[in-house]
Formats: C-alpha cells, structure tokens, sequence
C-alpha cells in the first residue's frame, strides 16, 4: 500500500470528507480562476499543482463542501481530503500532537490565535503567498506563516420568544452581569474556541489590559452562564432552540442562523472585538505545491466573494463586499485589541480565568 493510500486510511478513520475534482478535467476553470492558477503555480520548473493535500479545517461543513468544490474548479488535478472539527483548539492540539509526523498538509479557519503559536512553535511552513500584497498587514504574518482571509465581529444572539424574560438585549458586555441573566445565558468554551477566548481577552482590552478587573468580570459573568459549550456552532444551536436566552457569538454566524429561519436576532454590544481567520501550511506537509497553491487562491477575490456568499463573514481583501446585513468594523465600536498581545499571553490567561471560576 502507497503512503498516500495509508495516509487517506488514517484520515477516514477519523471522520474525514474527501472533496474530489470533477473526473475527466470536466472541471473549466474560470478566466479568474485561470489567473489564480497560473500565479500561484509559476515556478522554474512550471509543474502542475497535482496530488492530495489533508486539510484541518474549522469551518462549517456547508463553507467546507462549497469552498473547496470551488478550489477544485481552479485546480482540477487536487484531491482535498477534509478533516471537519469546529473547533479551532482541537486541530491545534493535533497539529502538535501529530508534529513528528504530521497528517496535514494545511490548517484553515479558526482565528490566527490559533495559528500564530504554531508557527512560534516550528509547525508551520512559511509562505508568502503571491495574493497575500491584497492583504492588509495586519491581517498577515510578515514572514508567512499565516494569512489572514477572513474577519467576524463578536455580537450577542437571543432568542426571540424568549428574550422579554431578561427583558432585552445587552447594549454593552456589563449588561449581562445583571441577575436576570441567571441561568439563561451559554458561552463558547474559551478554552476549545476561538470565539470564547476572543470574547474574555476583548474584556481584557475593555479595561485598559487590566487583567484583574477583566477576570473579575469573567467571574462574575460566570455566575450567569449555564454552559460552557465546546463549539461556537454547537452554542447558536441551543440558542436556535430555545434552551437557553442568549449567548456571546459571532455575528456572521447569528447571521446565518437568523437567515435559516430561525426566531433570533443579532446584536453588537459596545465596545466589542474580532477575530482575523487564518489559513496555514503545516510543515511537514507532503504536497507543499498544493500547499501553497490553497493558501494562495483563498485570499483571491474570487474565494472572498465565495466565503461572503456562504458564511457572511468579512474579508481582509478591501474589493470584496460585505454581505447584506452584516456589520463591518468600521461600523461598530471595538475595544483596541492587541492581537499579538491577546495571542502571546493565551495560555497563561485562560490558566488564571480557569483557576477564577473553578474549571
């Protein structure tokens, strides 16, 4: 058995989705796609981008299915195989459990929290991508071990037929302190997602980076939460289903929630932060020209506009449009967050909120 047919074995076992090019090159790319291919393939040799590249994706599996469904389009000879989990922690936990022998190629989705240590780490590959001059620096790393593609707002989502229990949504974070909140509000695990570290480090910059005034609000808003959810996804769907009143969320994704028919609203507390979703190349990876061939057609235009189109969420390129809807960050009031602050001191502050609330 070859190594690529080991390595597909390995992936299925542990749940992995296979996203194929059409058969017989019945794929034709677009005359973007065209641009993309010939950009990000150009090398001495000019060989074909072929084979199969492993991706640890945390995104939805609608965003997975249709995103690389499209990637195929532009490279017809690229087998992806998809390992789905929704939260970003867990594949950074594989990455570097799996580092002396890695089973992914590409780590995608999830806020660059998550991707900046591995590469401080050795695990990542870098890559400056030919796309990446689109990209704003600050939503990059400058040496290229990860690339922003994605921006989300943190917003609230409360359920509609339930929402006059507390009696309204909050205008600012300090609203959910109050009692009436008990019980009736879950939040997504700081520790397994990005969601829920992104929202206790946006505390941190609300007070000026004093940690003590920010862990004593993370305590105190512990007193009204019921769960702490190991998904953000997993956390709108209780909120969909009325178990629960509310619930700190992203709000691309209360967004989608809302437009599948369901009775919640989405709302932007003050004083709020966001995230920049990354995409990264493992090192180790055994198809670094697919590798990059990925990393480079997802800040494209053409993937922007796509990514718009399935999740709702921002993109770090500055020619594509916001989706209908959908706040843009220069449109609400943010906290200064300090991403490569909030990033370098993530363990050491989760450690003291755990140690606060008693988890």
């Amino acid at each position: 058995m070859t190594p690529v047919l080991d390595r597909r074995t390995f992936l299925k076992g542990l749940g992995v989705v296979t996203v194929a090019a059409a058969c017989g090159g019945a794929a034709t790319p677009s005359p973007t796609a065209t641009t993309a291919v010939a950009t990000a393939t150009a090398a001495p040799t000019a060989a074909p981008v072929t084979g199969t590249i492993s991706v640890y994706s945390a995104l939805n599996e609608s965003t997975n299915n249709e995103f690389f469904k499209a990637f195929n389009v532009a490279y017809p000879n690229v087998k992806v195989e998809v390992l789905p989990l929704a939260a970003a922690g867990e594949l950074q936990t594989r990455i570097r459990t799996e580092k002396a022998s890695p089973k992914a190629d590409i780590f995608i989705g999830g806020s660059s929290e998550f991707h900046d240590p591995l590469g401080k780490e050795g695990l990542l590959e870098a890559y400056v991508a030919p796309n990446a001059k689109d990209i704003d620096a600050k939503f990059k790393e400058a040496t290229g071990l990860w690339t922003g593609w994605y921006t989300g707002i943190f917003g609230f989502i409360s359920n509609d037929t339930r929402i006059a229990e507390v009696p309204k949504a909050p205008a600012t974070w300090d609203d959910l302190l109050d009692p009436k909140w008990a019980g009736k509000l879950v939040l997504p695990s700081p520790i397994t997602t990005g969601g829920g570290y992104i929202f206790m480090a946006t505390q941190i910059f609300r007070f000026n980076k004093d940690e003590d005034k920010a862990i004593a609000f993370m305590k105190s808003l512990h007193a009204n939460i019921a769960q702490y959810v190991p998904t953000s996804p997993g956390a709108l769907t209780l909120i969909d289903q009325g178990q629960f009143v509310g619930c700190p969320n992203w709000a691309h994704d209360i967004l989608t929630e809302k437009g599948k028919g369901n009775k919640v609203t989405l709302t932007i507390p003050s004083d709020t932060g966001f995230e920049v979703g990354a995409i990264s190349i493992v090192k180790g990876t055994k198809n670094l020209p697919a590798a990059q061939a990925l990393v480079n057609w997802s800040i494209t235009k053409e993937a922007g506009d796509l990514n718009v189109k399935l999740s709702n969420r921002g993109s770090t390129r500055a020619d594509v449009a916001p989706a209908a809807g959908a706040p843009k960050l220069t449109d609400v009031k943010l906290v200064a967050y300090d991403r490569q602050w909030a990033t370098d001191n993530k363990d050491r502050l989760i450690a003291k909120w755990r140690t606060a609330v008693g988890l």
